[in-house]
């Protein structure tokens, strides 16, 4: 029995080395090396219906202007993405791309996203902080960059290498006693939580950061006033966040440090 534990923990670490080395991918414009154990199709899928429940329950803004500069930007945006990736020989990685664009009226939730396949939703709530349509284009590219980036499929390629890992761990200490893998147990999990999943949250937040900063210079958005719209947006939480390392933003200041940095790559696109 043990034997046979002990060959359940080697295969399974085989199996989890041989996805990491064979399902690496690169980030469009960032080029970082990423984890994809999902097929894309999959996690379209999967938004397509999460995002069409969603809707129906909206509800839908009947504020024919908004509703309007929402699409007028977002399509703008998507144009310029998809000739930018054309033009990088990455066409294929819109494949079943479905783009939509959506205006929740929701006073209370400051919040936009977009998921795999290109369906987006702001809530009514962010327009305040937006101000005007170059303030929609800060939140458009940076939602629109977490798909392109394909962050999603990331994520959750980590949670089953985490879970993988956690079953693995607790085989090869059934030996041990209840206690032990128990302390084990937590460790693992705390690791995970805090050693893994919410850094790369971050590092995927600061990346959809400079990517959507890329985005709306490509579609003709001056990019310094995404500067001005997370300060605004600063202000409105508050201040009031948990810890860095606990959380899945960077800082406030921090965010708007590394667009600073970024700000002069951005404006090559822009000056295009």
């Amino acid at each position: 029995m043990w034997i046979s534990k002990k060959i359940f923990f080697i295969s399974t670490a085989l199996v989890v080395t041989v996805g990491i080395y064979t399902a690496c991918k690169s980030v469009a414009v960032t080029g970082r090396k990423q984890l994809s154990l999902v097929p894309e199709s999959q996690m379209i899928a999967m938004s397509t219906e999460q995002y069409a429940q969603v809707i129906k329950q909206g509800p839908l803004s009947t504020n024919q202007t908004q509703v309007a500069m929402i699409k007028r930007v977002g399509n703008t945006i998507k144009t310029a993405v998809e000739k930018y990736m054309a033009d990088q020989g990455r066409s294929k990685e819109l494949e079943g791309y479905n783009w939509e664009f959506n205006l929740i009226q929701n006073d209370t939730t400051v919040n936009a996203w977009c998921m795999p396949g290109g369906k987006v939703a702001f809530y009514s709530a962010i327009l305040p902080v937006c101000v005007d349509e170059t303030g929609i284009a800060v939140v458009m590219g940076h939602e629109i960059a977490h798909a392109i980036a394909h962050h999603g499929n990331e994520r959750m390629s980590q949670q089953i290498v985490a879970q993988v890992g956690a079953e693995a761990v607790d085989v090869a200490l059934s030996t041990k006693s209840a206690a032990t893998r128990q302390m084990f147990d937590l460790a693992y999990g705390a690791g995970a939580q805090y050693g893994v999943m919410l850094p790369f949250s971050r590092k995927h937040e600061s990346e959809a950061d400079k990517m959507g900063l890329v985005f709306m210079a490509m579609a003709g958005y001056d990019p310094h006033k995404a500067i001005d719209f997370w300060k605004r947006m600063s202000q409105v939480s508050g201040g009031q966040a948990p810890p860095e390392f606990m959380s899945t933003h960077p800082s406030d200041a921090r965010r708007v440090a590394d667009l600073e940095a970024f700000l002069p790559e951005a404006l090559k696109y822009y000056h295009q």
